[in-house]
């Protein structure tokens, strides 16, 4: 093993959904701001080989890398706050490490031995932590998802426990990310559960490093006393994590509780300088006192649970800085959307996104949606699902193609304008197998996305079976539905755009996967400009 790799690893307590993605992420960007090389890692512990073919409520958002894996949400968060391209080396789920074990074990790589969870399954979750490590970075940050205690995490945090005995403390080290309640009765916090989740840590034979304590209120001098005292840790190594009214101030909050400073303590690395943190903070300036506000629709089928359009929202966040604008995402249901009240829904909006999904459930909505934004001249921005609606809304009111539809949702339809692509035709298995991952894309020369990007090829990430079927696009264009961005290799239409439209563009890729904090996506920025723009205008009218 190379044990020149410092390793932090990030577990939770009491409650799940307390952010330890966003802590780990956050931590991340500390010590990166120090001067040190650092990537990241999630251990999910589901039995599914990956997420790609999970409900959006069960999961949330299936975030895409450029390798084309299909990971967890928090693999975006990693990328929006370290600036860093992530892949299949970056997420481990259950799945693929029993998967793996029993392919090696039929390939008689264990010489006839009983394949056990200790030590094949724990020495295969170790293999994938050093692989990522491989010398290249001074410190990983492991998430293992879930919390201590579930029956699906013990094979992880056995792995955990044997990499420090194997490597060391000072090599290995863990954070104990935990929930503080607070009892309004009562009228105090209660550290009990939080005493009882240390002690589930202790039975697997760990004693937490650190432990990050999520709280709504403030963390008093006795009660961290308390703390340290029974979860046998020194007062330092007990840190406050605040509820924050934004995600991006998380890594400031943990800079003032030291927590970069104490995990350079206790892994024995010496600060290499303080940490550079100026754009962050010039974003957070920005984020906290814009100078507009408008609000923007998202026309979507997973509304109740916004975890589906994660990425999309905070690419809004990203794009809104950029403006000096708050950009306020309305969520819309696709299915309650109908010809009577479409113009209500949308009035007080300055653009509106259509959002991308899978099965034929809030089809119609979309497609009304589309028209209305289109005969109205409102920006509209539709992503993988939405443009191709803005296809077959184009097909049925202007090309007059009368029942024109994507075979996805109708397969015997007279005018399939999107049509699945010839490769998944014979595609049986749904796992893993769409198009997935970056593809590059030939923007026209004279098209708005052009000027937008600002260069001619561009290279984004996909995720569809589904395409623009060719043989209509030259009506399409004749119609003034322009073709604005297409793949060299494979002649896919990877962009339509109506040129006579205020801003109107649809694109068969999923931009919010590339936007950043310190990149943000200049399809998003371009959109809220055009937003911001149309929001001043109708303000202007309405006077």
């Amino acid at each position: 093993m190379n044990i020149m790799t410092k390793f932090i690893f990030v577990t939770g307590g009491v409650s799940s959904s307390l952010g330890k993605g966003i802590v780990a992420a956050s931590l991340g960007k500390l010590l990166q701001s120090r001067g040190f090389s650092v990537s990241i890692l999630k251990l999910d512990p589901y039995i599914n080989v990956d997420p790609g073919t999970l409900n959006p409520y069960e999961h949330g958002e299936c975030y895409v890398t450029e390798d084309g894996t299909e990971t967890d949400l928090d693999l975006g968060h990693y990328e929006r706050f370290l600036n860093i391209t992530t892949s299949q080396a970056n997420n481990v789920t259950t799945g693929r490490i029993y998967q793996t074990v029993i392919n090696k074990e039929r390939a008689g790589d264990y010489l006839g031995k009983t394949v056990q969870v200790v030590p094949h399954i724990t020495d295969e979750i170790k293999r994938k932590i050093m692989s990522l490590a491989n010398g290249e970075y001074d410190i990983v940050l492991v998430e293992i998802g879930g919390t201590v205690g579930d029956i699906e995490s013990l094979p992880y945090i056995e792995a955990m426990r044997q990499m420090r005995w194997e490597l060391g403390r000072e090599n290995c080290i863990t954070i104990h990310l935990t929930l503080i309640p607070y009892l309004k009765a009562a009228g105090e916090l209660k550290t009990k559960p939080t005493q009882h989740s240390v002690k589930e840590l202790l039975s697997s034979g760990i004693q937490p490093d650190i432990l990050v304590c999520r709280t709504e209120h403030e963390l008093s001098t006795e009660l961290r006393r308390k703390l340290a005292l029974f979860c046998n840790l020194d007062f330092g190594s007990v840190v406050e994590a605040r509820d924050a009214d934004s995600i991006y101030v998380v890594p400031l909050l943990m800079l003032k509780e030291k927590l970069d400073a104490t995990v350079l303590a206790k892994l024995r690395l010496l600060e290499r300088h303080e940490p550079k943190l100026d754009k962050w903070k010039a974003f957070l300036g920005l984020l906290k006192n814009p100078v507009h506000e408008i609000k923007i629709g998202l026309v979507g089928k997973y509304i109740e649970l916004q975890d589906a359009y994660k990425s999309i929202h905070e690419a809004f966040v990203h794009a809104g800085v950029a403006n000096e604008c708050k950009v306020s995402i309305q969520y819309i249901h696709s299915s309650h959307i109908n010809a009577s009240n479409v113009a209500e829904t949308f009035k007080d909006l300055s653009g509106v996104i259509v959002a991308p999904g899978f099965g034929e459930r809030g089809i119609e909505g979309k497609i009304i949606s589309i028209q209305y934004l289109r005969e109205q001249n409102i920006p509209f921005l539709g992503i993988c699902l939405g443009m191709q609606c803005a296809v077959v809304e184009f097909a049925q009111n202007v090309l007059g193609m009368k029942g024109a539809a994507s075979t996805e949702m109708s397969p015997n339809t007279e005018f399939p304008v999107i049509d699945m692509m010839a490769e998944q035709k014979n595609i049986q298995e749904k796992g893993g197998t769409m198009r997935l991952g970056a593809y590059p894309c030939e923007l026209k020369k004279d098209s708005r996305v052009k000027l937008i990007y600002g260069k001619k090829t561009i290279s984004e990430r996909h995720r569809h079976r589904f395409e623009f079927n060719n043989k209509y696009l030259s009506q399409f264009e004749d119609a003034g539905m322009k073709a604005a961005g297409v793949n060299p290799d494979t002649k896919l239409v990877e962009i339509v755009e109506i040129p006579s439209h205020r801003w109107f563009v649809g694109v068969q890729f999923h931009p919010e996967y590339k936007s950043r904090v310190e990149e943000p996506h200049p399809l998003f920025v371009d959109f809220v400009k055009a937003c911001l723009s149309f929001n001043q205008e109708l303000r202007g009218k309405k006077k």
